[in-house]
């Protein structure tokens, strides 16, 4: 098995070490940065068509360990997969069905993993989407509250909007917008974890009169207009591509006429929204987001649109990702043994894995990020918008 592996692998000048169970090593080039320890003699055969996916979950099954920083295993697994594989993309697959039960079950599964463990390496309000980086010098705390605001100002809150947070998660835009801005905020989620710790913080801060959260369905939302403003944060993620006109329509029913939409989520590179190449979307749905599908721009755009949605402005921020990853992964390396109190060894594994992977996906082009602003026109097309972004940056 060894000599056909090295047939396969000897020509690739990668700076990557096998070192397999019998004690043997093979150097694929030289001074390797990156130990792939092979603990399991049947997985030599995969390796001569090294997917994402079979990588990623050898490693986190335990079939495998790894030696070197985690950033070098992305960087390195990469290269591996991408020589043997070419830079083949997953062929176009059929929406995933979505229901209440199986998204709240998704939700679960992904946020309902332990408080304590997003705690050690989110930023203290524990916001866990895309931050924003005026200078690219920032820390993550910085970053995130520039983030909150950025987006408060987009929705150009003012004292007494109601606000409606659709998947509000640990309530850290819910309790900035009420702080900083005045605004009367309603946030809901599908996480029971999330939903309580929000609330305890919400107390905690004195704001129970500005904010208020609960567990609802965005399906389920109220119709009838009586919000000012409507932000989704890295929720529509979860919706499907099945179900995004629906999602779409919920948010312009909840808005009042010459109100505002912020949609901030991950987009797909491919305009057909098929999953990242190689094996890396079917690693992500195996084990960290089940049943998460990524729109393209295009996509969600036409849903928005479609639903009677006007939209006004649209902004990729696809390396302030990249860099939030990074900065994620990085707190969690450093944390690796308080982290491991709160979540069993496998679950480290995968967001070890997850957090270095999208850092490097989103360095790459591999997906992107835009925030769309759209306005829900008045019967004679007005809005209150300003004439310009001056105000943005004032």
């Amino acid at each position: 098995m060894l000599a056909q592996l090295s047939t396969a692998l000897r020509d690739l000048q990668l700076p990557l070490r096998l070192k397999l169970w019998d004690g043997k090593q093979l150097d694929l080039g030289p001074k390797p940065r990156v130990t792939l320890v092979v603990k399991d003699p049947s997985l030599v055969t995969q390796l001569a068509h090294p997917s994402l996916d079979v990588l990623g979950a050898a490693y986190v099954e335990g079939r495998v360990d790894l030696e070197g920083s985690i950033a070098d295993v992305i960087e390195v697994g990469d290269a591996l997969s991408s020589a043997l594989l070419g830079d083949e993309s997953a062929p176009v697959e059929l929406a995933t069905r979505h229901d209440k039960h199986s998204d709240a079950e998704a939700i679960s599964y992904h946020y309902d993993l332990s408080n304590d463990f997003y705690r050690v390496w989110l930023d203290r309000d524990m916001v866990y989407s895309c931050a924003y980086f005026e200078t690219g010098q920032e820390d993550l705390d910085q970053a995130q509250q520039a983030k909150l605001r950025h987006l408060c100002r987009k929705l150009r809150l003012q004292p007494g909007d109601r606000l409606l947070d659709v998947g509000c998660g640990w309530g850290g835009l819910a309790r900035f917008a009420a702080r900083e801005f005045a605004a009367e905020v309603h946030g809901i989620t599908l996480s029971q974890a999330q939903l309580d710790l929000a609330r305890q913080r919400v107390a905690e801060e004195g704001l129970g009169e500005r904010v208020t959260l609960e567990l609802l369905d965005y399906r389920d939302l109220p119709q009838d207009g009586r919000f000012d403003k409507v932000v989704s944060v890295g929720m529509f993620e979860h919706v499907g591509h099945a179900n995004l006109p629906l999602y779409a329509q919920r948010l312009f029913g909840a808005v009042r006429p010459g109100g505002l939409v912020m949609n901030h989520g991950i987009t797909s590179r491919f305009t057909d929204g098929r999953p990242v190449g190689r094996g890396a979307g079917e690693f992500i749905d195996r084990y960290v987001f089940p049943q998460g599908e990524l729109p393209h721009l295009v996509t969600i755009s036409k849903a928005l649109s479609e639903a009677g949605l006007e939209i006004v402005d649209v902004e990729s921020l696809r390396l302030h990702y990249a860099r939030t990853l990074q900065l994620w992964s990085q707190g969690l390396e450093r944390q690796l043994q308080s982290a491991a109190q709160w979540v069993p060894e496998k679950s480290l594994r995968i967001w070890r894995l997850y957090l270095a992977g999208c850092a490097y996906g989103f360095q790459h082009g591999w997906m992107n990020l835009h925030q769309i602003l759209a306005v829900k026109p008045r019967d004679d097309g007005s809005h209150d918008l300003p004439w310009t972004r001056a105000d943005l940056y004032s």
